[in-house]
C-alpha cells in the first residue's frame, strides 16, 4: 500500500483534531456509497448532507473506540478524486489506523481495469462496466472483524435501517460500545432477543461462546491461504451460512476474493450474465466487483 499524504491538521469547533487528506490517485472515494453500500452500520448520515456520515469504529478489544465524521464534500461527486476531511482523529492516528482502515493505499482505478479485462466477452464487459461506473467510490473498509461478525449475522432477513438500530440497542446495553464476547454471554438469548435480535439471538449466543471459546479463532482465519478453510471456520457458527461467512471476510478480513451471493445479488446476475457469471478470475477484485454490481442493482 502507498502512502496517502495528509494536506493539513488542525482542531475542529468541537474541539476534536481533523485533518484533510488527498484523495487523488486512488481510484475515488464516495462517502455516501461507501457507508451506505450495506458493509458497515454504525454511521448515520447527516440530514442536511449525504456526503458527510458520523459514527464509531471499534479499535479492537479492550481498546476506546474511535468518533469520527467524515466528510467527502471536497470529493468530485463523479470521479470521486480531491479532498476528504476526517474530524476526531489526529493526523498520526490517521496515518496508523485509518489509512488502512478506508483502504487509501490501494489504486481502485486499477482494480477497475483488472477486473474489466476479466470479463469473457464484450456483452459481460459492457453490463459489469456500467456497474462499475454506477459504484465508484466504494471502498472496501478494512473493518474489525469481531464487530463485522456480529453485524452481518444481525443483517439476515433484515434490512440496514433495522440493522443499524438492533446495533445502536446492543451497544446502549454495553456501556455505549460495541459489545465484546463476553458482554453477548452475559446477555444470554433471552437479553439478545430482549434487544431485538430476534431469531438470531441464538446465533449471536452461539458465536461469542465459539470466539471466546477458542473454536473460531480468528488469527487462523486471517492465516488461512485456503478461501475454503477461511469460510469453514466461520460456517462452524449456528446460523452463519456461505453468504454470511463471505460477507466476514470480503469486510471484516479484507478477504478480497470473496464474493458474497443473496437474493438480490442472484437476481442481478441472472439478469446481467445470462450465461452465468464465474467470479473467480477476478481474483482479489471479486469483492469490489460485487459491491459495486449490488450497489447499480439498489439504485435500479
Amino acid at each position: 500500500m502507498s502512502a496517502v499524504r495528509v494536506l493539513d491538521e488542525w482542531t475542529a469547533p468541537a474541539g476534536l483534531p481533523a485533518v484533510s487528506v488527498d484523495c487523488r490517485g486512488t481510484g475515488g472515494f464516495s462517502v455516501e456509497k461507501t457507508f451506505y453500500c450495506g458493509q458497515t452500520f454504525r454511521f448515520l448520515r447527516d440530514p442536511g448532507n449525504p456526503d458527510r456520515v458520523t459514527g464509531s469504529v471499534r479499535m479492537g478489544k479492550g481498546l476506546p473506540e474511535a468518533r469520527l465524521t467524515v466528510d467527502g464534500s471536497g470529493l468530485d461527486p463523479e470521479t470521486g478524486e480531491g479532498t476528504l476531511v476526517l474530524e476526531g482523529i489526529a493526523a498520526e492516528t490517521f496515518r496508523d489506523r485509518f489509512a488502512d482502515y478506508f483502504d487509501l493505499g490501494t489504486d481502485y482505478g486499477e482494480g477497475e481495469r483488472i477486473i474489466l479485462s476479466a470479463m469473457p466477452d464484450e456483452r459481460s464487459r459492457g453490463e459489469m462496466a456500467e456497474a462499475l461506473r454506477c459504484g465508484r467510490g466504494i471502498r472496501i473498509l478494512r473493518q474489525d472483524p469481531w464487530e463485522t461478525l456480529v453485524t452481518f449475522i444481525l443483517s439476515q432477513n433484515n434490512n440496514i435501517p433495522r440493522i443499524r438500530l438492533i446495533v445502536s440497542r446492543l451497544c446502549a446495553a454495553c456501556g455505549n460500545r460495541f459489545p465484546e464476547p463476553e458482554d453477548l454471554v452475559r446477555l444470554g438469548k433471552d437479553g439478545l432477543y430482549a434487544l431485538g435480535c430476534g431469531f438470531r439471538a441464538k446465533y449471536l449466543a452461539d458465536a461469542a461462546e465459539k470466539v471466546l471459546s477458542g473454536d473460531v479463532d480468528f488469527s487462523r482465519i486471517r492465516t488461512a491461504p485456503d478461501y475454503g478453510d477461511a469460510a469453514g471456520e466461520l460456517t462452524a457458527i449456528y446460523g452463519v451460512g456461505p453468504k454470511v461467512a463471505a460477507c466476514v471476510l470480503l469486510f471484516g478480513f479484507h478477504r478480497t476474493d470473496a464474493f458474497p451471493v443473496d437474493v438480490w445479488m442472484k437476481k442481478a446476475l441472472a439478469r446481467k450474465f445470462p450465461e452465468g457469471f464465474d467470479p473467480a478470475p477476478l481474483g482479489e477484485w471479486a469483492g469490489y466487483a460485487q459491491q459495486c454490481l449490488f450497489f447499480a442493482e439498489r439504485e435500479r
